[in-house]
């Protein structure tokens, strides 16, 4: 048993993820390949190696013939005499595998079957890597940056270095030696030097990727990114729905207090990212694409994808953006050419008529007449209820009236008695005044006046009490009645 070499496949297999199988077969070729050069030719010879013990055996096939001068080719045949001594079975003209000892071989033809397994060592490793990231393709994962060639960057992704191509580079990113960094793989290919990956930081389903990693419900199934729009190092727009009516699409992408939405826009070095609601109403679906601005109206052609919107004048720089930006990657994300328009503008504008963005649309004028409807319903329902409140209530208000009515009988006509009192007192004080006055001096005049407002202010709030009194005792009948 050869357990050198079994531990050594055995380690190989673990480090290079290289079949045993495929070490086996290097290993038979690398012998066929010492006895070729060798003996100048190997088509006789068989190698076999036992899979469990590793023991080998190499062996040639020769044809048996008579006597030593037939054998015209030691390599192909042997004389019977040879052929006796190795088994005693032998016959002219049959055939008999002849073993051959791979210490026959020479130092060069050992240096040449060393060279043909380390080769095929290479491929396979190089084949492994291949795979592992041809798998990796169209997704996300984390590399470290190693150096700048030239204006590219060389990135170590583990088993294998990648290129990041200035072209796919965000204008004004700087990294530094050493740095991770999250890169999205573009394209995978093999080469004779090992598997050449190209990977990019500019590409939008770089963002997507990020999303379904940090967002569970997109990982799910749950939310689905519909559309996604991106201009790199500015500003992403992303378009999402909900397969489940009870979860919030875009509440799920932003994460409790932005928790989620800002860890990617962190690992984008500060990347705005807009995040809307998509809709199969296309109108419906271009306003929330336009927003933060506010839309008047959207009419959309689904036929040539075409779609003019309706903005107040004083939203039309936020609904354009800066430098076109917020319009533009709303036609990204929708997939419709997008002509944005003042109220202004679209009233002096020929063929862009306002009416179009109200009436002209089958689907707009059913949802305008269904709100219509339920407005109708909600007044007609609170009218019902005020109706019945009012009957009510004036179904319990004649027993109050005339309760009223009697109370106030019966305070006027006490009113009218003390005012015949004091009718009559006033007469008396106007006789005795008189006689004062004709007596004393102009001073004791101001000094009556003021004895008589003394006076009638008493009297004043005699009757104000009388009638709080008065008031008291109504307001205690009442209240018995309605205890009765």
């Amino acid at each position: 048993m050869n357990k050198e070499l079994l531990e050594a496949l055995n380690t190989l297999e673990k480090e290079k993820e290289i079949s045993k199988e495929t070490l086996f077969e290097a290993i038979e070729n690398s012998l066929l390949t010492a006895c070729k050069n060798h003996f100048g030719k190997a088509d006789n010879i068989t190698v076999e190696i036992d899979r469990e013990t590793c023991d080998f055996l190499v062996y040639a096939t020769k044809d048996i013939v008579a006597t030593p001068e037939e054998v015209e080719d030691d390599v192909t045949q042997i004389c019977i005499d040879d052929a006796v001594k190795i088994s005693k079975r032998a016959i002219i003209g049959e055939t008999i595998n002849v073993e051959i000892k791979s210490k026959q071989f020479g130092r060069i033809a050992t240096q040449n079957a060393k060279n043909v397994i380390l080769q095929k060592i290479r491929e396979e490793e190089r084949s492994v890597v291949y795979n592992q990231f041809f798998e990796k393709e169209k997704d996300v994962v984390t590399g470290i940056v190693q150096r700048y060639s030239g204006r590219n960057i060389s990135v170590d992704l583990g088993k294998a270095d990648a290129l990041l191509n200035e072209a796919e580079q965000v204008k004004g990113e700087v990294f530094r030696p050493t740095e991770r960094i999250k890169v999205y793989i573009l394209e995978v290919k093999n080469t004779p030097k090992g598997p050449r990956i190209l990977v990019s930081r500019t590409h939008p389903e770089l963002v997507k990727r990020l999303f379904e990693a940090e967002v569970t419900e997109i990982k799910d199934g749950t939310v689905e990114i519909m559309s996604i729009a991106r201009e790199a190092g500015s500003r992403t727009k992303i378009a999402v729905r909900t397969n489940n009516p009870n979860v919030d699409a875009v509440g799920a992408c932003v994460g409790i207090n932005g928790a989620r939405v800002n860890a990617i826009v962190e690992e984008l070095r500060g990347e705005k990212i807009d995040i809307v609601n998509w809709d199969e109403n296309p109108g419906n679906f271009i306003q929330n694409a336009l927003s933060p601005a506010k839309i008047v109206a959207v009419f959309a052609d689904p036929d040539e994808k075409t779609a003019k919107v309706v903005v107040p004048d004083y939203q039309l720089s936020l609904a354009i953006g800066k430098e076109g930006q917020n319009a533009r990657l709303a036609a990204r994300l929708t997939g419709y050419k997008i002509d944005i328009k003042s109220e202004t503008q679209a009233k002096d504008a020929e063929g862009f008529r306002y009416e179009d963005y109200m009436y002209d649309e089958d689907d707009d004028a059913y949802y305008e007449e269904e709100y219509e409807y339920e407005e109708e319903y909600e007044n007609d329902e609170a009218s019902d209820d005020k109706t019945s409140e009012t009957k009510d209530y004036e179904d319990e208000t004649p027993e109050t009236e005339d309760f009223e009515n009697e109370t106030l009988d019966g305070g006027a006509s006490e009113v009218e008695d003390y005012n015949d009192e004091t009718s009559n007192n006033g007469d008396l004080k106007d006789e005795t005044l008189a006689d004062e006055i004709s007596e004393d001096e102009v001073p004791k005049n101001e000094a009556s006046e003021n004895t008589e407002n003394t006076e009638n202010t008493e009297n004043a709030m005699e009757y104000n009490q009388g009638d709080a009194d008065w008031d008291n005792e109504s307001v205690s009948e009442e209240e018995s009645e309605e205890i009765e």
